[in-house]
């Protein structure tokens, strides 16, 4: 019986995703075309009106209690400077120029609340540690909580560390080239594996050159845990200069996701996300619904894509705390780096990018196999802290291919932006990260407890 070019090689489920898909895609560019030449008037209309659909079906506005206060100026903030003001905090800004052309920006904590420095941007003879954050996100994301205790950044700075918040190339801080602007196809031609070749090492080097210290912490969260792994296993003397690696909500090989025509589809050929999106930046459109849609109606939309995608519910993390957040969850981010994660999925190895293109049809299996990241051979003291309700970790299948000195943490009931954001992440959370931190860290006589440095070991 003759076969369909295309279609006799898809199975049902995969060519209703393929087409649904395209549909989807069509539909909101043309709708984000036409919000673009819409008048700020006609756009107000539309976010007035979402907001009385909203409080018709779910009832009328609550009066504003102080937490609901916080969380409308975090909602508001329009960067990384204005979410530290909102609780007193002063940072610096720092540029760091990759060995690939990238100018990414580094966020810096250097003090405790309502400090200032008669010298910025030189050594504090503190701890260093350096947060990273995870996939399609920025530094906001450590310091949109609506309670300061909860924020891991501001904690660590009031302990006594010398804080830095990395930026990935491309996302918010980090879209300038020195040859390539944004709107070039070049600019946007990275995966996982220059953000471990040079993004994670280059970043480091300069903290470490600011800081005049040896080695600093590193805690990663999500994708930027991969990053870190992947770099430590493909740089041995990065290893030196990391004291311990803390990795909040691991990634390295995710099974896949809940939804099983999306998943089914992309396990079949990733790189049918070119198809779709083409080969620059990924859901770019994001902030404009934001933009269009009541606040709480765009949080209910993030959950419900979260719930079908990763099959997270999200009780852990306050109704407020999400309206303030989602805000700041969203950044730039290549879609080569997606179709990356989707090649891992497909192949259940933590590899680099597969530069043999697939089409988006199955192909019988050449031999081919792209190189995987080595990381047993990391020696840097590891410390895993994972939510047992997470999708995206497999902490069996995670620990097989780390090396033996390995430490991991148990969260209960936690998911996985829960370990971010959640409720209790005072608790549960930032007491795991600090003694870890203590354990391992540079001059940890120099740490404060209770508002007093501790005592020499």
């Amino acid at each position: 019986m003759a076969r369909v070019p295309l279609i006799g090689r898809l199975s049902p489920r995969e060519y209703f995703a393929l087409v649904f898909g395209f549909l989807f895609i069509a539909f909101e560019f043309v709708l984000r075309i036409t919000v673009l030449f819409l008048p700020t008037s006609v756009v107000n209309w539309f976010t007035r009106h979402s907001r009385s659909v909203y409080h018709f079906f779910f009832g009328p506005p609550k009066p504003k209690s102080q937490h609901r206060q916080i969380s409308e100026r975090i909602r508001k903030a329009r960067d990384f400077a204005e979410l530290c003001a909102i609780f007193g905090y002063v940072h610096e800004e720092h540029i760091v120029l990759t060995k690939d052309g990238y100018l990414l920006n580094l966020h810096r904590l250097p003090t405790k609340k309502g400090e200032r420095r008669d010298r910025p941007g030189t050594s504090t003879g503190k701890p260093v540690v350096y947060l990273h954050h995870g996939l399609l996100m920025n530094s906001e994301v450590w310091v949109c909580l609506t309670d300061e205790e909860r924020a891991l950044p501001f904690v660590l700075a009031e302990h006594g560390f010398d804080v830095w918040l990395g930026n990935n190339r491309g996302n918010k801080y980090s879209k300038k080239h020195l040859y390539h602007n944004s709107l070039s196809p070049k600019f946007w031609d990275y995966s996982i594996d220059e953000f471990a070749w040079h993004d994670i090492p280059d970043s480091i080097d300069y903290i470490l050159d600011a800081a005049k210290e040896p080695s600093l912490s590193y805690i990663g969260f999500s994708q930027g845990t991969a990053q870190a792994f992947a770099a430590l296993s493909i740089h041995p003397r990065l290893n030196e200069k990391v004291n311990v690696f803390i990795a909040l909500a691991p990634a390295m090989n995710p099974e896949g996701l809940a939804a099983p025509v999306v998943d089914g589809l992309m396990k079949a050929s990733p790189t049918l996300m070119y198809l779709f999106f083409g080969r620059k930046s990924i859901l770019s459109s994001a902030t404009m619904w934001q933009s269009i849609l009541y606040p709480p109606i765009f949080a209910k939309l993030i959950d419900t894509s979260l719930g079908w995608l990763f099959a997270w519910r999200g009780h852990n993390i306050a109704p407020s705390q999400k309206i303030a957040a989602y805000a700041h969850l969203y950044s730039f981010t290549s879609v080569k780096a997606v179709v990356h994660w989707f090649q891992i999925m497909r192949n259940a190895a933590f590899q680099m990018y597969d530069d043999e293109l697939l089409s988006p049809v199955r192909t019988s299996n050449s031999g081919y196999r792209p190189a995987r990241f080595p990381t047993k051979n990391i020696v840097t003291p590891i410390v895993l802290l994972w939510g047992d309700r997470d999708s995206l970790v497999d902490i069996n299948a995670m620990l097989a291919e780390l090396p033996g000195h390995t430490v991991e943490k148990r969260l209960h009931g936690y998911e996985h932006l829960d370990i971010l954001w959640g409720k209790n992440v005072h608790r549960d959370v930032i007491p795991e990260v600090l003694d870890a931190l203590k354990a391992h860290c540079n001059n940890p006589q120099k740490l404060m407890v209770n508002g007093v440095k501790s005592p020499p070991s």
